[in-house]
């Protein structure tokens, strides 16, 4: 079993202590940040590269978003269509869409034959299913344009605590290293 927690920082746009909400889940991660983007179908990448180098295929997706990301099934991965292409690319694969309010569903927006497909897989609500497997990667997605700045800077600092220093040293540019993120 292999299990990615995937973040949004849009998730937290609404949320009174958007940070103690952030760390509480990175808590019950008990695994550091290991991938940090600025759009989400760049993590989508990462997960890809990470896992093929190991030949593993995973199981579950802890997806916290304000947004499932189905809302097309064009070839070329965006924003808005990656965790479709997730669910396309590994068949066994769960996911859990956490989030407090959902404005659709993936149903209205993908095709009736993929949707049957994907709906025994896909769950969502805003609590995480009991006896959910705890992640063994963790991304997280900036989202620029849906968070603001303020936020995103204010979450980030969380994020740094759940970083190993070698991630953090691993920052190329000045923006990066001054906001403590962990992109490579």
């Amino acid at each position: 079993m292999y299990s990615i927690l995937d973040i949004d920082l849009d998730y937290f746009n609404q949320m009174r202590n958007a940070a103690g909400h952030l760390a509480e889940i990175l808590n019950w991660a008990q695994c550091p940040v290991s991938v940090v983007v600025d759009r989400h179908n760049h993590a989508f990448v990462r997960w890809r590269e990470k896992l093929r180098t190991r030949n593993i295929v995973p199981s579950h997706i802890l997806h916290v978003d304000e947004h499932h990301d189905m809302m097309d099934q064009k070839t070329q991965t965006n924003i808005a269509n990656f965790m479709f292409h997730a669910m396309r690319i590994w068949p066994q694969c769960r996911v859990h869409w956490l989030v407090a309010h959902s404005i659709d569903s993936p149903a209205m927006w993908i095709e009736e034959d993929s949707w049957d497909s994907f709906r025994h897989r896909f769950t969502q609500g805003s609590e995480r299913p009991a006896q959910w497997p705890q992640p063994d990667l963790v991304s997280v997605c900036m989202s620029p344009g849906f968070v603001s700045p303020v936020l995103t800077e204010y979450l980030l600092k969380v994020v740094s605590q759940f970083t190993t220093a070698k991630q953090r040293g691993r920052c190329r540019t000045k923006e990066c290293r001054r906001r403590g993120d962990p992109r490579a």
